[in-house]
């Protein structure tokens, strides 16, 4: 399955024809590099998109640079699923449909799980998605708190790592991709019945 390639710069200034041509180029084949399990080497992408290498250091100065604007259309998707479910009117539901969202993008896009666990990002943009992520994601458990839903002494602090707990369970002993993704969904759930509660 193809992923979306959005035109996000390290300027706010329009890029010329060229420019912006050679842009989705060298984030094509930073997708392709990614999907194929090949790290983002600069001067190899620069050779497999036939531009310069100056070209391509001048969009992306660092590999995480590039790796990260790979990420962005899947880091908006998961802001965007977050959002609107907070709009829902089931609290648990909410939460839950969430976590198996972004369970299912972290197996199914290799660019996500090294943007998630990197403790600094390249692109200001990157930080503010992975922040309204974490805001977000509060805001779904505390209202499944408030309905008396979920578990209290299941902190937002506690998601995180139990959340990469069963991305690591569903990858380490699976090959193909169906099966991680299928295994992790499994896994969620146990999780999830251990988190939720019966209002009083």
């Amino acid at each position: 399955m193809g992923h979306p390639v959005i035109l996000v710069t390290m300027t706010t200034a329009p890029l010329r024809k060229d420019a912006a041509r050679n842009w989705r180029r060298i984030v094509e084949i930073g997708r392709q590099h990614v999907d194929d399990g090949m790290p983002i080497q600069l001067n190899d992408v620069a050779r497999a998109a036939a531009v310069g290498v100056a070209t391509v250091y001048r969009h992306f100065p660092t590999p995480e640079a590039l790796l990260e604007t790979v990420a962005t259309p899947g880091l908006e998707a998961l802001v965007a699923h977050a959002e609107q479910a907070l709009a829902g009117n089931d609290p648990w539901a909410a939460l839950r449909d969430f976590l198996l969202t972004v369970v299912d993008a972290q197996i199914t896009d290799p660019a996500l799980p090294p943007v998630f666990a990197a403790p600094v990002n390249a692109l200001p943009h990157t930080a503010e998605l992975k922040q309204r992520l974490v805001e977000l994601s509060g805001r779904l458990l505390d209202r499944a708190h408030g309905a008396g839903v979920a578990d209290p002494e299941v902190t937002k602090a506690d998601m995180l790592p139990l959340m990469c707990g069963v991305i690591f369970a569903a990858t380490v002993h699976q090959d193909a991709a169906a099966a991680r993704a299928s295994t992790a969904r499994r896994y969620l759930t146990v999780l999830l019945e251990g988190l939720r509660k019966t209002p009083d």
